[in-house]
């Protein structure tokens, strides 16, 4: 389903977070969209994952708890075809799973999107043998007080996480990203069609689909009426596709873009560049009527532009706050972050100075 960006409104200085349409309205599936924030859209990427680890119902649970609008689970299938969220499918980073013997026989080495990867995978477990892992934290030498919750949290599935977020008081959206989707489909194992099952059936209040690769946005868009956001990294392509996303992001790419999604999902190098110049992106999507989220802010400096951190170590925290006004003050709609806490402050400031 398009729907129409509202005009942006004027700029505010880079010190204090600019507030711009959050694009995306509240709506249930399959109705009229209505309704737009006024404020730009914190969305927890992977839960509040800079305090728990990532993916997990306690990382989902403090994100809404710290004020987000929406949660992303990143989404992968299960030997049974449960869609459960993890960041990828090979869960050895992600899960206590090396430490059952009983898997050990599991580990294997697959070819995703033309890459040799090792450990094991979601495919390869039913959701009731998932249901016996614990995760870890994926970057214990980045986050080591994240390692205090390895073996604590199960893998949620994505039913876990909808009945999450419509127990709230208020309206927390999810933005689900499909992992994979060409591979998952070339083994007889596609993501769109159990995703939305789960969305008709279970009517979440507020809903995004977002995926790095286009065919499956195709697929999607012909399948159900909710809004869909095209990912775009800083380099590379989709996969299968000759395609790179510079191309997408030309005047032409993002009017092809615009024919079957509502969004854009930019790297934050696409925003500012290395040597911290704005470029003309969100204008230029915001031509076409494309709603522009951007990925992802981390406190760390090793995750922050060189004029932002403190100091030297790459693990230390450095200038998230002015990093985020910066991306603001572009008229971005929203923006992953690993900390919602800082992400909703951020935002209330613009909207208080606004």
């Amino acid at each position: 389903m398009r729907i129409s960006r509202p005009g942006a409104c004027s700029a505010l200085a880079l010190t204090v977070a600019a507030t711009v349409v959050a694009g995306f309205p509240a709506a249930a599936i399959a109705q009229p969209r209505h309704g737009t924030s006024s404020t730009p859209a914190v969305i927890a990427h992977r839960g509040a994952s800079g305090y728990r680890p990532e993916h997990t119902l306690a990382a989902y649970e403090l994100a809404i708890e710290q004020g987000a609008d929406y949660v992303e689970p990143d989404l992968v299938i299960t030997k049974d075809g449960v869609l459960v969220a993890r960041h990828e499918n090979e869960i050895g980073g992600t899960t206590d799973v090396s430490g059952h013997p009983e898997y050990a026989g599991r580990k294997t080495t697959k070819t995703i999107d033309g890459k040799a990867v090792t450990g094991w995978f979601t495919e390869d477990f039913t959701l009731r043998e998932l249901k016996t892992l614990r995760a870890i934290e994926r970057l214990p030498a980045v986050r080591p007080a994240n390692t205090a919750y390895d073996g604590t949290f199960a893998v949620p599935t994505l039913q876990e996480i909808i009945d999450l977020v419509k127990r709230q008081h208020r309206t927390v959206g999810i933005y689900p990203e499909t992992k994979h989707p060409t591979y998952f489909r070339s083994i007889g194992k596609p993501l769109e069609e159990p995703l939305v099952k789960i969305l008709k059936r279970t009517h979440p209040r507020k809903v995004v689909i977002q995926s790095f690769e286009t065919g499956n946005l195709r697929r999607l868009n012909r399948m159900i009426d909710v809004p869909l956001a095209q990912l775009v990294d800083a380099t590379g392509g989709p996969f299968g596709e000759p395609r790179t996303y510079d191309d997408l992001v030309t005047p032409a790419g993002l009017r092809t873009v615009s024919t079957y999604a509502d969004g854009i999902g930019l790297n934050t190098a696409r925003v500012i560049t290395a040597s911290g110049t704005p470029t003309t992106i969100v204008a230029d999507a915001h031509r076409r009527g494309l709603v522009v989220h951007v990925w992802t802010v981390r406190a760390e400096n090793q995750f922050l532009p060189a004029s932002f951190r403190d100091g030297t170590d790459p693990n230390a925290h450095g200038d998230v706050e002015g990093w985020i006004a910066l991306l603001l003050a572009q008229r971005v709609d929203g923006f992953f972050t690993d900390l919602p806490d800082v992400g909703r402050a951020a935002v209330d400031v613009g909207a208080a100075a606004a």
